[in-house]
């Protein structure tokens, strides 16, 4: 079992900006077999979606909407990622859930407990 760590939610107001954090507990063994760590988010009544993932060969990809303002980032050595997020906007307002595909192949999911982030017009 992976458990993973999040933080940084909050309340802020159009334009500001927060940082999110997720740390995986897994042991440096476990951890060679990450193939991707990044984050969704959840907004009431709608489906969760991609914000950005960042795999372990390197390359990151975002939703369009978070394209220019959300940056994803690893620390490999912590097996934590970040998402930085500038200039945000109340339709950003959702849950905001770290995942974690880990295994032999990707599509093993582990995701946090969420952290809502509310962005006040």
């Amino acid at each position: 079992q992976v458990q993973l760590e999040e933080s940084g939610g909050g309340l802020v107001q159009t334009g500001g900006s927060l940082r999110l954090s997720c740390a995986a507990a897994v042991s440096s063994w476990i951890s060679t077999w990450i193939n991707s760590m990044g984050w969704y988010r959840q907004a009431p009544g709608k489906q969760r979606e991609l914000v950005a993932a960042s795999s372990s060969d390197g390359g990151a990809n975002y939703a369009d909407s978070a394209k220019g303002r959300f940056t994803i980032s690893r620390d490999n050595a912590k097996n934590t990622v970040y998402l930085q997020m500038n200039s945000l906007k109340p339709e950003d307002t959702a849950v905001y859930y770290c995942a974690v595909d880990l295994g032999v192949r990707p599509g093993n999911f582990y995701w946090g407990q969420g952290t809502q982030v509310s962005v006040s017009s």
